[in-house]
């Protein structure tokens, strides 16, 4: 049975290794990673063995692993998997972040297992690992128009949606401690009552 009460061990953030992806929408979730490694002094280092960008933190005496994977995104599983095999991390001790089409920019949301919604880095980790993993969707937006979505995710946001997403990406780790602690409801009514 799956224990979605867990306290999180791994929090992983999606994007696309490499300065040409680093400002656009799509690595919203290295974002988020990036500002829990700030807030906790972390520092990423190059790990071959789990293709991808690994930091050990502690948060309120809890050892949590911060993950960005450097496979590009369709190929994000192989990354997560990796890492959460060699330290025996259960699939409901993780949290995936990401960029969410379906939620406005400045809005984020926690949401526990599910579809990947057409995403492909959450399509490659159900593929590797399964379906009952925790999510971080951070809004970006949509586009209006679905032939335009490869584009606009690859592209940057504007000035006003960064702020809107960087506070966002803060709000959801204001929440993060309840989520760690195991408390998802808490963290949910905490987050979701914003924006």
């Amino acid at each position: 049975m799956v224990d979605k009460q867990q306290p999180l061990q791994l929090l992983v953030g999606l994007g696309n290794p490499g300065a040409k992806y680093s400002a656009t929408r799509h690595n919203a979730g290295f974002w988020f990673v990036d500002e829990i490694a700030r807030q906790s002094g972390g520092v990423f280092r190059s790990e071959s063995k789990f293709q991808g960008e690994v930091c050990r933190v502690s948060i309120n005496d809890q050892t949590v692993w911060l993950l960005k994977p450097n496979t590009f995104m369709n190929r994000s599983g192989q990354s997560v998997a990796a890492l959460a095999r060699f330290y025996k991390i259960p699939v409901e001790a993780i949290l995936v972040a990401h960029d969410e089409l379906d939620i406005p920019a400045g809005a984020a949301r926690w949401k526990f297992a599910g579809g990947h919604g057409g995403h492909n880095g959450l399509r490659d980790i159900m593929a590797h690992l399964s379906k009952d993993y925790w999510r971080l969707r951070l809004g970006i937006d949509h586009p209006g128009d679905r032939n335009k979505v490869v584009d606009y995710v690859l592209s940057r946001p504007s000035y006003d949606e960064q702020i809107d997403i960087g506070t966002a990406i803060d709000a959801s780790a204001d929440s993060l401690d309840l989520m760690l602690q195991g408390e998802s409801q808490r963290a949910m009514n905490q987050l979701h009552s914003k924006k």
